[in-house]
């Protein structure tokens, strides 16, 4: 079915002032009329940027990300973390193991300083 895209714009200015609307009045996002609105804001983008695409065979600069995608991209960022953390870790025991090499060292170079003070 192919939308009109002015209309699909009207739509979805109507959609941001009713939106609007919701948040100024309730400024709770948890609120039932900003829920609906909000649904209703993402549906008219989803239909207006079909227009375009349809019509016009342009996109809109963005999107519309839901919940379950930011929640995957959160994952994501946290497996990266994980990763450069634990990176982060090797290259500390990796140091930790050069200290202790050098210490022995330095342990040795003692105990041939003391014996040789006994020597003597």
């Amino acid at each position: 079915m192919d939308i009109e895209p002015r209309a699909a714009l009207d739509r979805l200015i109507e959609a941001l002032l009713a939106h609007f609307e919701a948040v100024s009045a309730n400024q709770d996002s948890e609120a039932p009329a900003v829920i609906a609105a909000t649904d209703t804001l993402e549906d008219a983008f989803v239909t207006y940027d079909d227009a375009l695409i349809t019509n016009f065979d342009v996109d809109l600069p963005f999107d519309v990300y839901y919940d379950e995608d930011l929640e995957d991209e959160e994952d994501e960022d946290l497996e990266e973390d994980e990763e450069v953390a634990d990176e982060e870790d090797d290259e500390d025991l990796e140091d930790l193991d050069e200290d202790e090499e050098d210490l022995d060292e330095e342990d040795e170079d003692l105990e041939d300083e003391e014996d040789l003070d006994d020597e003597q």
